[in-house]
């Protein structure tokens, strides 16, 4: 996988470069107790990582935020009642195993710290998955994360509400216990101020347009999750990296989620190591690689930034869209 994204687009920055980027803020002493619940299972996250990369990514995702609020209070002054309360999106992208968890609360974490954008609500496109039952009647259940496993046109519709400024706007919730969308379960979101939206496809998701049969009338284009976003993040690590990655949380959750009865994959809490280090990579070869490799990792180049991350999920590099 081409780690360097293309220089014309993007300017690089080493991670010693990138750590200048960060301001000294009142409550950096806070952070390290802040970590146990940052961190997603088997993705480490340290002191060090927040200050040097997600603390200046933090100062660079408010200037953002700011002028995104100052433009649309200067558009209200001239067109009065034109730009309702909606909140600022962020996309964040990647592969499975990748740490965009960890990344979506850390920056969540971050983001509140500031009075000007305390509201910051943080949803996974987990929750707009077809349920099961759905997938099986597709004959998709295997091509779950694929593009075509998403109700696409209901995650549209909750970002369409979003930026109308809608208040108390439902998102449905993903169990991965249970490995469903839980029936009559939402987050409702009360005009956030930021909203991080996290998902392996958010770059890549679409929905068909309106086909119209009227020789007088212009087909509508697509309608891509990503036009909602007003900044967009993409974490990436090398193919083997990610593999392992994965092997390791498969291997932590067989000997904790997994032994819960209720947990749809109880079945393999009795495996032994290497049978589980099989099975593992069965479903990274079957499923999370062809996802990564078709539908992904293609996407990478769409983003606004990139964190490209080496061995403990520490960042190395960060590539940052010029055009």
């Amino acid at each position: 996988m081409n780690q360097i994204p293309d220089q014309v687009l993007y300017r690089s920055f080493s991670r010693e470069q990138w750590k200048q980027c960060g301001h000294q803020l009142p409550f950096i002493d806070m952070l390290d107790q802040q970590i146990p619940r940052l961190a997603a299972l088997n993705e480490p996250l340290t002191p060090e990582e927040i200050r040097d990369i997600y603390l200046p990514l933090a100062c660079w995702l408010h200037d953002h935020i700011l002028s995104y609020q100052q433009l649309r209070q200067k558009l209200n002054e001239h067109l009065p009642g034109c730009c309702p309360p909606a909140p600022y999106i962020i996309g964040l992208a990647g592969s499975v195993a990748a740490g965009k968890s960890t990344a979506s609360r850390t920056l969540q974490f971050l983001l509140k710290q500031w009075p000007q954008h305390a509201r910051v609500e943080n949803v996974s496109t987990d929750g707009f998955l077809y349920p099961n039952r759905v997938l099986e009647e597709k004959g998709i259940l295997n091509k779950k994360g694929f593009p075509e496993s998403y109700d696409v046109k209901k995650l549209i519709e909750f970002l369409k509400s979003l930026k109308a400024g809608q208040d108390g706007v439902r998102a449905p919730v993903y169990s991965h216990l249970h490995y469903d969308v839980l029936p009559d379960q939402y987050i409702e979101l009360h005009q956030p101020d930021v909203l991080i939206l996290e998902g392996i496809n958010v770059l890549q998701v679409g929905m068909p347009g309106e086909r119209r049969s009227s020789r007088n009338r212009v087909q509508s284009a697509p309608l891509f999750v990503s036009d909602f976003f007003d900044i967009s993040l993409y974490v990436h690590a090398e193919e083997p990296l990610l593999r392992k990655w994965y092997i390791d949380r498969f291997l932590l959750l067989r000997e904790t989620a997994f032994k819960r009865p209720e947990s749809y994959f109880h079945q393999y809490a009795s495996l032994s190591d290497a049978e589980a280090i099989r099975l593992a990579n069965e479903i990274w070869e079957t499923i999370n690689l062809p996802n990564l490799m078709q539908n992904i990792l293609p996407t990478r180049r769409r983003a606004t930034l990139i964190l490209d991350k080496g061995e403990n999920h520490a960042v190395q590099q960060v590539h940052v869209r010029l055009i």
